[in-house]
């Protein structure tokens, strides 16, 4: 059954790494906002950065509502399932902050992550996840799945951008620089990727 962690480390650490996607929640604070729930999954796109903090890259994509409700209250969840080995079900309970490429600790960061090459996927922040509450549960019922491979089509849409035509994509989209519900979401127009990666 359920139980709490004090820290990210050992199986715990070794399942959230092992996992081919996870999923992240997010709300704005007003009550009639649009909830959130995104699935994250390009290999080598999440980090453990210690015993306390996560961290994953904000790829490209259609909207901005991770960063936006962020931005307004930092409040987020992320949940990892086992689809494949013995049933288990791990939630992150914290504070999150978008970290985005004009931030003297971007470089840094984005230097924790090994295998993805991030000019291939539009990368917009690095999120940084605080703990608050660390728990897992059985996941009795989530399905046995097989995962074959990551999808490339994103990594080769977002390829062809330079800085200058990833910021003009953004700024076409509606739900980017605001979110759906009008909070702040990615500030436009888009930093020049930091050169010493």
């Amino acid at each position: 059954m359920g139980k709490t962690h004090e820290r990210i480390d050992g199986r715990l650490r070794t399942f959230m790494e092992e996992q081919h996607i996870f999923f992240t929640a997010t709300a704005p604070l007003d009550g009639d906002g649009t909830v959130n729930l995104s699935p994250k999954g390009v290999s080598g796109s999440f980090v453990v950065l210690d015993e306390q903090r996560v961290a994953y890259l904000d790829f490209a994509g259609s909207t901005a509502e991770t960063v936006a409700h962020l931005r307004e209250n930092g409040r987020i969840t992320l949940m990892w399932c086992a689809f494949q080995g013995p049933p288990n079900i791990v939630r992150v309970h914290g504070r999150g902050e978008p970290v985005f490429r004009d931030d003297p600790r971007f470089p840094e960061l984005l230097g924790r992550f090994d295998g993805v090459d991030p000019s291939r996927h539009g990368l917009r922040a690095v999120i940084v996840v605080t703990a608050e509450l660390i728990r897992d549960s059985c996941g009795f019922a989530v399905p046995y799945m097989t995962y074959d491979e990551d999808r490339a089509l994103h990594g080769q849409r977002f390829a062809r951008d330079d800085d200058a035509s990833l910021s003009a994509y953004f700024e076409k989209k509606d739900h980017i620089a605001t979110s759906i519900d009008g909070l702040p979401g990615l500030p436009l127009p888009l930093p020049a990727m930091p050169q010493a990666m």
